[in-house]
């Protein structure tokens, strides 16, 4: 059934120097002209109830606290639905994240990437370590009661002590959830044209799954659960929406460059503005391209996805219970738990081997 919506906002401040994300400068006309076709994209579908909204980019929060109230007031959201919003530190004050909330956004995501200024200044982010803490600060004192925070490790000439600061930092504010993420060298990058010209050196594999198994360690030590493979949630505070995608569940993709899971299809939005005001002004549906998931491929999906959950892993059938066997076996890369398998602590660390597996 599908009752969650992912609506992207592809506005920045700036282009941070690791990021290949759909995003561009904008003026208030731009975000203006962007939210009016939203709305109109949003009528394209039919009226779904829906348990969660999310709002990803770019940076959702330079959007005013009503445009996303008139987004909103189009959707049926179900009571006790989640409805997340991205924050950049650097958007924010507290007057700002109090509209947010009364404009029905109950969950917010910061992007802090990291505590330490000169990790900031490398990956190009324009908030400083004091106002990342503020911004979660404010969004606390402004009332609430579910925060996730993102960060970045194996960054260039990261050490596990300058690591350990940033979990210091972050598990004494003690966010609800947070998110954390190895730095991937993206192609037409910033940070990729220096890694070609010798200016970075990638982080040594083994101090990275260093890295790695220090965040899992203190998470634990704090009482996080380790249930995705980047992300630690307190005791029932899973991210509902970015659980769908790991579910394999459907959702719509709204916005620029959005893709979504709808009537067995995976889609993808336009591209570009041209495109997507031209087909929404026609009253078509923006999408760039489709792939038909056969039920075949449904089943391969729900495989790799549903062992990025750790703590729930999969109910494999057929050929596949073999394979998990094998695998429990051969590498000891899935631990078995009566009917369902799991990724093991090795099998986390080298998890893209063991979906590999599956394909």
């Amino acid at each position: 059934m599908l009752n969650g919506v992912y609506i992207h906002i592809p506005f920045c401040l700036n282009k941070c120097a690791y990021c290949d994300f759909l995003s561009f400068k904008s003026t208030t006309v731009d975000r203006d002209e962007y939210v009016n076709a939203l709305i109109k994209e949003i009528k394209l579908y039919p009226n779904f109830s829906y348990e969660s909204v999310y709002f990803g980019g770019g940076t959702p929060s330079l959007l005013s606290p009503s445009q996303v109230k008139s987004i909103l007031d189009n959707f049926n959201i179900l009571p006790k639905g989640e409805v997340t919003l991205e924050v950049n530190p650097k958007t924010v004050d507290f007057n700002k994240f109090i509209q947010f909330k009364e404009a029905g956004i109950n969950r917010i995501s910061i992007g802090i990437q990291s505590f330490d200024e000169s990790n900031l200044t490398t990956l190009g982010r324009l908030h400083s370590s004091k106002e990342g803490e503020e911004a979660y600060l404010l969004a606390r004192k402004a009332g609430f009661k579910n925060i996730s925070l993102d960060l970045m490790f194996s960054l260039p000439n990261q050490t596990i002590d300058n690591l350990q600061k940033d979990l210091d930092k972050l598990f004494s504010l003690h966010p609800e959830h947070f998110s954390i993420y190895s730095l991937i060298w993206e192609e037409g990058t910033e940070f990729f044209k220096k890694l070609e010209k010798g200016e970075f050196k990638e982080t040594d594999n083994e101090l990275e799954a260093s890295m790695y198994e220090l965040i899992i360690s203190q998470a634990k030590k704090h009482g996080y659960e380790h249930y995705e493979i980047s992300n630690f949630a307190l005791p029932g505070k899973r991210a509902l929406h970015n659980t769908k995608y790991w579910k394999n569940e459907e959702y719509l993709g709204l916005g620029l460059g959005a893709s979504g899971y709808y009537k067995n299809i995976r889609y993808k939005n336009n591209l570009t503005f041209n495109d997507y005001y031209d087909k929404i002004q026609n009253g078509i549906r923006p999408i760039l391209e489709e792939e038909f998931v056969s039920e075949k491929e449904k089943e391969i999906y729900e495989y790799i996805l549903g062992l990025r959950i750790i703590p729930d892993g999969i109910f494999p059938k057929g050929d596949y219970i073999a394979l998990c066997d094998s695998l429990v076996k051969n590498g000891n890369l899935i631990k078995k738990s009566q009917n369902n398998y799991c990724l093991s602590q090795r099998g986390v660390l080298i998890a893209n081997d063991v979906f590999n597996e599956f394909i």
